[in-house]
């Protein structure tokens, strides 16, 4: 214990001398007075920018209506929701969670959360009631917004969650208890000017939960300081200017949508737009050509979806106003990169980073040369390596862990209430990141899988524990174990094994049964795309699934050596 704890003590050391070093660089473009909180920077001091009548966000609602919202706006707004915050006595480090789709109201309490220096907590807007309890129990959030119809969900639990005080609801005109409260008639009459206090680097300020392949999603809190990197790689790899209409399609319930999707922007005085709606081809290109967006952040997924139209579908839009197209979430397709090109001629740049990094670590970019398939090269100062568990480090074309030198501003400061599991994600001088990849004789990464069983499901990691622990509730199922499985369009689909019951039958209602059940319980990203009926599960002595054998299982593949397998 003492040997970890002295590396967690080395690595905050390295950490502070860097971040120093980059607030050295930094202090007369983003950091005014030693003024870290982010709250602040996209809001005031946009405002002190002169850009108080710019627009800072253009809400395009499913129904493509525009409602345009300035930056001063936007403080005006946040500023009144940090008061109503304080009015109902919530302050600095308390946790504060929103439970939203995009609405106006997500991004205006967001930054008021940040500006009171609580802390700023997103959930993904399908998450079902047992995902809902593990993140708002672990973390013991105070308040929750969310909307009328999550309410059903959130009944369900609320005797569970003592530490959850107050709920706040978009959608009510006025308050219905002293503890579910109206959106509306709390900011109507609160105050829109609002003295964000001093707030240091190291301050905390995002919580966002990830989750492990063998237990419960885990909080990833982030610093203050995080803006600094979200800044300038939004600069530096995304190519943000004051001149661009800049769309991110990232859920704000996930990393990408709060530090792409509002803050690394909107430190920057960038124009971004957020449809209220979901995927529709043509309702996405209708914006991307009637908002003549400069800049698209979006998800492989939702590119290979685009695939599947006709060229013709994409002949009838002017996209001349489109400079660059980013990718993240999960790896690239090279055939969506060669399609791109061939069909919309556009360059696509993939990104690459984690919850836990909190911003882009490696990545192609405008001036990089593109190999498809390929991560990019790391970006600014981020060291990266890819290295044996023993601390080896890989020559090139040679896969292990891939590997980041601690240091880097957006570096998350621990895991909510497991310092442990922080600590192990730290070794031989390096963070370990999960996935394991290689580098060409170019300097290029190349993305080779992931060193755990979590899955990769259209961009959202997703736990398998979570899923088997939804499916041992069903009555008729007896074991269940869940992979993931490659997928052309997903990149990874759920594919879930159950073994039933004695005296129990495979139907097409138990089939609904499962669906329905994993949804409401941890997702609908997680439901099961394939069931698979088997005698038993796979598991070792110490009863731990073996997720290798069913992978060969589904495979059609050898499982190899089964010494360890329960009799």
């Amino acid at each position: 214990m003492f040997h970890s704890c002295y590396h967690a003590i080395i690595f905050e050391f390295q950490s502070t001398v860097c971040i120093i070093q980059r607030v050295i660089c930094l202090d007369n473009e983003l950091i005014h007075n030693g003024q870290f909180n982010i709250g602040h920077i996209c809001t005031k001091q946009q405002c002190e920018n002169g850009l108080q009548d710019k627009v800072a966000m253009r809400f395009i609602s499913q129904a493509l209506e525009r409602t345009d919202y300035t930056f001063g706006d936007i403080e005006r707004n946040s500023n009144r929701f940090a008061n109503a915050l304080l009015g109902l006595g919530l302050s600095e480090g308390d946790i504060v969670f929103s439970f939203l789709p995009k609405t106006p109201e997500q991004f205006f309490s967001f930054l008021g959360i940040l500006k009171i220096k609580a802390i700023a907590g997103t959930l993904f807007s399908s998450f079902g009631e047992d995902a809902l309890l593990d993140r708002l129990g672990d973390s013991k959030a105070r308040c929750l917004i969310t909307r009328k119809s999550s309410m059903k969900k959130i009944n369900r639990i609320r005797d569970r969650l003592p530490d959850l005080k107050y709920i706040i609801l978009i959608d009510i005109p006025g308050h219905e208890s002293p503890d579910i409260l109206s959106y509306s008639q709390l900011t109507q009459n609160a105050p829109d000017v609002f003295d964000v206090p001093q707030t240091g680097p190291k301050t905390p300020s995002v919580l966002h939960y990830t989750s492990g392949s063998t237990g419960k999603p885990k909080g990833v809190l982030h610093l203050h300081r995080s803006v600094l990197h979200q800044s300038s790689t939004s600069k530096e790899i995304l190519s943000l200017t004051d001149n661009d209409i800049y769309w991110c399609t990232a859920d704000q319930g996930w990393v990408t949508g709060t530090s792409y999707g509002i803050i690394g922007p909107w430190s920057l005085g960038v124009t971004q737009v957020h449809f209220a709606g979901g995927y529709d081809p043509a309702l996405w290109f209708e914006i991307l050509q009637r908002e003549k967006i400069t800049i698209w952040y979006t998800a492989p997924t939702a590119l290979r979806m685009l695939m599947q139209q006709s060229d013709d579908f994409f002949a009838d839009y002017d996209l001349s106003s489109l400079k660059y197209i980013f990718s993240v979430g999960e790896p690239l397709n090279p055939e969506i990169v060669h399609w791109s090109r061939r069909v919309l001629k556009k360059e696509i740049y993939d990104t690459w980073f984690q919850t836990e990094t909190g911003g882009i670590m490696i990545s192609n970019r405008p001036g990089l040369t593109v190999k498809p398939g390929s991560m990019g090269k790391p970006v600014g100062s981020v060291e990266a390596a890819i290295i044996e568990d023993d601390g080896t480090i890989q020559p090139q074309d040679k896969r292990g862990n891939l590997c980041l030198k601690p240091g880097w501003p957006s570096m998350f400061s621990t895991y909510l209430n497991n310092r442990e599991a922080y600590e192990s994600k730290f070794k031989n001088g390096f963070y370990y990141s999960g996935d394991t990849a290689y580098i060409d004789g170019e300097g290029y990464y190349w993305f080779t899988g992931r060193s755990d069983d979590v899955i990769n499901t259209a961009g959202h990691l997703i736990s398998p524990f979570e899923i088997e622990s939804a499916l041992l509730e069903i009555p008729e199922i007896a074991e269940s174990g869940v992979i993931g499985a490659p997928d052309d369009l997903l990149f990874e689909k759920v594919v879930a094994f159950v073994a039933l019951k004695e005296h129990q039958e495979w139907n097409k209602d138990l089939e609904l049964k499962i669906r329905i059940k994993v949804s409401n319980k941890v997702s609908t990203i997680a439901t099961p795309q394939e069931i698979i009926v088997v005698d038993s599960v796979p598991k070792n002595k110490s009863g731990k699934i073996m997720r290798r054998v069913l992978k060969a299982i589904y495979k059609g593949e050898d499982p190899g050596d089964l010494s360890t397998m329960e009799d």
